[in-house]
């Protein structure tokens, strides 16, 4: 098992992993085209051909990134391979020099369990007008803010 950036051939993978996710109403579905326009910030873990998990790792501002459509396929769920993605990705926003780390979720203790913490989303003003603003929840979003400080790790 390893971390590696996406290709091309993983992007039907990640999108069905995805929409699987968002069917259940536990994160927001994406576009095909939103995949491929953003592959080159997606990582995945894989295990052979098969991947077991995706997240992106999105850069908002100077100072702020975003951790986007984390999944890890309902096969390998609980494994503690969702919490070694977000580990690698807060490695990575470290290495870029994103001082903090966002988090839009519904899984709020699991985020909790990997050191972020509950912030309110009026102090996330780049997320808001870069992404909030064209999302169909805007302005009544149900999703909690968390961050982590990379600088801390």
């Amino acid at each position: 098992m390893f971390i590696r950036k996406a290709v091309m051939s993983d992007v039907d993978t990640i999108y069905n992993l995805i929409e699987h996710y968002a069917k259940e109403g536990r994160l927001l579905s994406r576009p095909r085209i939103s995949i491929f326009e953003n592959l080159q910030s997606l990582y995945v873990v894989s295990e052979g051909d098969e991947i077991l998990a995706i997240a992106g790792l999105h850069i908002l501002w100077d100072n702020l990134a975003e951790i986007r459509s984390l999944v890890v396929s309902p096969e390998h769920a609980g494994k503690g391979i969702g919490k070694l993605l977000v580990d690698h990705i807060v490695s990575e926003a470290a290495k870029l020099e994103i001082e903090k780390l966002l988090s839009l979720t519904y899984q709020v203790e699991f985020f909790k369990r990997c050191g972020f913490t509950i912030v309110d989303k009026e102090t996330m003003p780049q997320k808001v007008w870069k992404d909030c603003i064209n999302c169909s929840k805007f302005p009544n979003c149900d999703e909690t803010a968390m961050i982590i400080h990379t600088k801390n790790i």
